[in-house]
């Protein structure tokens, strides 16, 4: 027996159910696709007939496909081979266009792909042919691969609507059927088109007749996904609903409660959202025991106040809907390779100045850096920061948050150098002479040389004068008998600037 769901997979777009305006949005696309170019990414639920669409589309414009599933080839290599040149070239032909389908595209992330997303990105961008990308979680793409391609999304297909395409299969497959067997089909794949077909195979086989006491199926096992978790927490179940919800949600305690408490405040307000954030801040101190322990029994108990203390918190249920995103928090740690690679740089030159691990730089300190130094607001601050580790501007804007090519962070970047150069001459000894704040010209250092100065103009009296000093101590100052006072006011100096909190 043929695969039903291949078998009546829709040849048209018109065929395709319950997704009318995702329909709509994809013909669209395809039929301007000469004026704008665009790639586009189908996201939502497994088997709601995202492919299908893809597929139904090509046949409509006339085009040919060239699928790739993102599971299967996921080097750079494999992407280009397959995929890119494809998209540069036209049928065999010689004319005409051709779809190239990337399924299972948010299967490009992390270390895994080894340059699979990077090569994907390029090929959207580059692309002499149209693309569409298959992706069951739009937020598991990189930022520049979304913002790259224009979005479709594709929603879970009511039961009303599966129904109809039940009932069509059946007559042409000559089964007599009963609505309620067939409602019940749907009702129990919650949105899922491919599953019911499938369960509706399995019962027919061997069968003339279908009625509602043949179908046991029963609920299909499907983990809910994040999003409707959320609806579900914030917006409408008691404590205990929220609790038992938590167990179907394939996230970890720790990532949990960075969704929840992003998404949160887009719902509560006031007092409401006041008791919510205690609850979280209870569960995030026994998520603390879990790490300082390795106890991973303490995960219960964070998940009851994430979960259950969140939504007893709320007063009364919430209607409308809200876009929920992904934490802030991932999106400045980085989800992508490049993002990752910068913090870990930061967090690399943090370790190995500070003597602490590299999960406790990343962890505990850079967060504390980033909103010490916000948008570079305070300036002197996040010169002291870059100085001291030293960062570049890439690093600089990664934990500002501020645009790496701004006038900002490049004034800062060489603010910093200019002042591990002085620190490095204040180090010397005085083996630079007539070198510190720039370097001076020859003649002027052969008239130094000739009068017999000596250079060391800021010395401590044992040659490690500190960079906090070198950055608030008087640099006109010669006399190294008063090294302690000048100690004094450098360090008034630093705790009037806050450049002593990295020095």
């Amino acid at each position: 027996m043929s695969d039903w769901t291949e078998k009546y997979r829709p040849s048209t777009l018109s065929e395709v159910r319950g997704n009318d305006k995702a329909r709509d949005a994809l013909k669209e696309w395809g039929r301007t696709w000469d004026e704008h170019g665009e790639a586009a990414i189908l996201h939502g639920s497994p088997g709601i007939g995202k492919t299908s669409a893809a597929h139904a589309l090509a046949n409509d414009m006339g085009w040919d496909t060239v699928e790739l599933n993102a599971s299967d080839s996921r080097t750079k290599d494999d992407i280009e081979r397959l995929a890119g040149r494809a998209s540069k070239n036209t049928t065999l032909g010689g004319s005409g266009k051709q779809l190239i389908i990337v399924d299972e595209a948010d299967n490009f992330h992390g270390n895994v792909d080894r340059g699979g997303s990077k090569a994907v990105t390029s090929i959207v961008k580059e692309a002499g042919q149209p693309v569409v990308l298959i992706a069951n979680d739009f937020y598991e793409m990189s930022n520049t691969l979304r913002n790259a391609c224009r979005e479709i999304e594709f929603r879970d297909i009511s039961a009303r609507s599966i129904v109809p395409v039940l009932r069509d299969v059946c007559r042409q497959e000559d089964i007599e059927f009963e609505d309620e067997a067939l409602e019940s089909i749907a009702e129990s794949n919650s949105g899922d088109l491919r599953g019911a077909i499938n369960d509706l195979q399995a019962l027919a086989q061997g069968r003339t007749e279908l009625r509602a006491e043949d179908v046991m199926t029963g609920e299909r096992d499907r983990t809910n996904g994040v999003f409707d978790y959320l609806d579900t927490v914030i917006k409408k179940a008691d404590a205990e609903e929220a609790l038992k919800a938590s167990y179907d949600v394939d996230e970890t305690p720790d990532d949990l409660i960075n969704w929840i408490e992003d998404n949160m405040p887009k719902d509560y307000e006031g007092r409401e959202l006041a008791r919510a954030y205690d609850f979280l801040a209870n569960a995030d101190r026994w998520l603390g025991r879990v790490r300082a322990t390795q106890n991973y029994s303490y995960w219960r108990y964070a998940g009851d106040n994430m979960t259950a203390g969140v939504a007893a918190a709320r007063d009364g249920e919430k209607g409308g809907w809200t876009r929920y995103g992904p934490p802030s928090y991932w999106s400045k740690l980085g989800r992508s390779r490049g993002t990752r690679e910068k913090r870990d740089y930061v967090a690399r030159k943090i370790a190995e100045n500070l003597g602490v691990s590299m999960a406790t730089a990343r962890r505990e300190v850079i967060p504390h850096l980033a909103a010490m130094t916000h948008h570079c607001k305070n300036r002197e601050l996040t010169v002291a920061m870059t100085a001291r580790y030293d960062l570049e501007a890439e690093h600089v804007a990664f934990v500002t948050g501020s645009g790496k090519d701004t006038n900002k962070v490049q004034d800062i970047v060489a603010d910093a150098q200019q002042l591990r150069e002085e620190a490095a001459v204040e180090h010397s000894g005085g083996a630079f002479e007539g070198g510190r704040a720039g370097a001076v010209g020859e003649e002027e250092a052969s008239e130094d040389a000739a009068d017999g100065d000596d250079g060391d103009e800021s010395d401590d009296g044992d040659g490690q004068a500190t960079l906090t000093a070198s950055a608030g101590a008087d640099e006109s100052d010669d006399d190294t008998g008063e090294a302690e006072s000048a100690d004094e006011d450098a360090s008034a100096d630093d705790q009037q600037s806050g450049l002593g909190e990295f020095m």
